[in-house]
């Protein structure tokens, strides 16, 4: 394997990393903070960046091993890189701490270790909100856009980041495909941010909000998250758009492109928004005596739906406290997640769609033998390959669960926990439930198990086989 590509890459990304820390320093200058933790910072990354790029000269076009091992060696740098504003930070703990703080936002898990998040100063909580913002699109994704073109020779590594079973380019250059996706990324942020400042919150509550649904991240500025600012039409807005950030990002560029028809036909777009709806209706009957009247029932219900079904992991309500069939409702959307090409994690429902239709599909086939029936995505078959890759994914994200699940399990904390813990990593969720629900952190995991969850939220992050790639001892290997 051609190593040299891997180190020139992560030079690049370092220096986009030390770039995106300097509206976090310029805050902390303004505000006077201190400033010595992103000086630091930023001279840190920045050196070590210009260090590789000196030191790897030229490139060549990228394997499929390559670009996997490139992808998952990126995000493990990118989030040491990023934990070092929180090690210079005298409000985190142990290195440990700072590392999963870091992971959990540029994986846009959410999932915290911070009991009081106000005491901390406004710059460390604008970076937090910041990794939300460049994990959402990628890494990778945004190393295309901004970085000076050098054709596609790294399609691959684009499709080793891009989340889904599909990853089409929109447009026949990588470079353009990249701009475009993240042109409709920063104008969704940016209209939310303008909705939020009308619905009376201020600038910076307003940016970090958005930075974190537009990543569908959840990390908050308040201890209460959302419920803090006791806003109705705050909590509807960013609901909203929760909802908009966990939509496949082709569909935009469909709309914006005239083919809106072909957008709105998407079965995996019905299949999501009916998802949407559908629970929320049922959560609000399920759950109505919690609420003090009907509409504060569909209110509630459907903010913490578009939350955990986009990964974003705001919360407006302990939703731990509602009845078991509730909760139960919200697990599976913890599993079944977004749609493909959003910001959003889980599953997708992409996936859960044609795992649904290839079981539809079986039973045919078992009850008329000599019936062919096929499986279909938006009026395409979907090939056998496509189906396999669906159907390995789903294995290997089971088993990751259930390792995990066993990993934590030595803290000695309850199933529930330990369950819903690993889940939401996995599926970059945020909260889960119990202990680790909307109301509490994931301080009290030990250091092994909290390294454990961080190495979950990067599998989910970049979809599980390019960190299985990439810890492979042959991926190493002079081909």
């Amino acid at each position: 394997m051609n190593h040299k590509n891997t180190f020139k890459t992560l030079g690049a990304v370092m220096l986009v990393e030390a770039a995106f820390m300097l509206p976090s320093l310029i805050l902390a200058f303004c505000l006077g903070e201190p400033a010595r933790p992103f000086i630091c910072s930023i001279l840190i990354t920045a050196a070590l960046g210009m260090l590789l790029r000196l030191l790897t000269r030229g490139q060549s076009p990228f394997s499929s091993r390559s670009a996997f091992v490139t992808a998952a060696a990126v995000w493990l740098a990118f989030s040491l890189a990023g934990c070092l504003p929180f090690c210079f930070c005298t409000g985190f703990g142990s290195f440990i701490d700072c590392l999963f703080e870091s992971v959990s936002g540029f994986t846009t898990t959410g999932s915290s270790i911070l009991y009081d998040i106000e005491a901390l100063p406004r710059s460390i909580l604008l970076w937090r909100s910041t990794t939300h913002f460049i994990g959402g699109m990628g890494i990778l994704v945004l190393a295309s856009a901004v970085l000076p073109s050098r054709g596609d020779r790294s399609y691959y590594l684009l499709r080793a980041e891009m989340p889904g079973p599909t990853k089409d380019k929109l447009l026949p250059k990588l470079a353009d495909t990249a701009k475009i996706l993240y042109l409709i990324y920063i104008v969704l942020t940016l209209t939310q941010i303008i909705a939020l400042l009308i619905a009376g919150l201020g600038v910076f509550d307003s940016v970090n909000i958005a930075l974190a649904t537009a990543g569908t991240g959840g990390f908050s500025v308040k201890n209460a998250s959302m419920a803090g600012y006791g806003n109705p039409a705050a909590e509807l807005i960013t609901a909203v758009y929760m909802l908009l950030f966990g939509v496949n990002f082709s569909v935009y560029f469909l709309i914006i492109t005239g083919r809106i028809s072909r957008a709105l036909k998407s079965d995996e777009l019905r299949f999501y928004l009916f998802l949407a709806v559908a629970a929320s209706a049922v959560i609000a009957l399920n759950a109505r005596f919690f609420f003090a009247s009907p509409g504060e029932a569909l209110r509630l219900s459907f903010f913490t739906v578009t939350s955990t079904m986009s990964s974003t992991g705001f919360s407006v309500t302990d939703y731990d406290l509602w009845p078991e069939f509730s909760k139960s409702v919200i697990v599976l959307l913890m599993l079944i997640g977004a749609c493909a090409g959003s910001t959003g994690g889980g599953i997708k429902c992409s996936r859960a769609l044609m795992l649904l239709r290839a079981v539809a599909c079986e039973l045919r086939q078992i009850v008329h033998p000599h019936l062919v029936s096929t499986v279909r995505m938006d009026g395409k078959l979907v090939d056998d390959s496509t189906l396999r890759s669906v159907s390995r994914f789903f294995a290997a994200y089971v088993l990751l669960l259930f390792a995990g699940v066993i990993v934590i399990s030595a803290d000695g904390l309850d199933f529930t926990t330990n369950f819903t813990a690993v889940l939401s990593c996995l599926s970059n969720i945020g909260p889960g439930l119990s202990k680790v629900g909307p109301a509490c952190n994931f301080a009290a995991f030990s250091p092994v198990s909290k390294l454990a969850l961080s190495l979950l939220m990067l599998f989910g992050r970049l979809e599980i086989f390019p960190i299985l790639v990439f810890l492979s001892p042959y991926s190493w290997k002079k081909s």
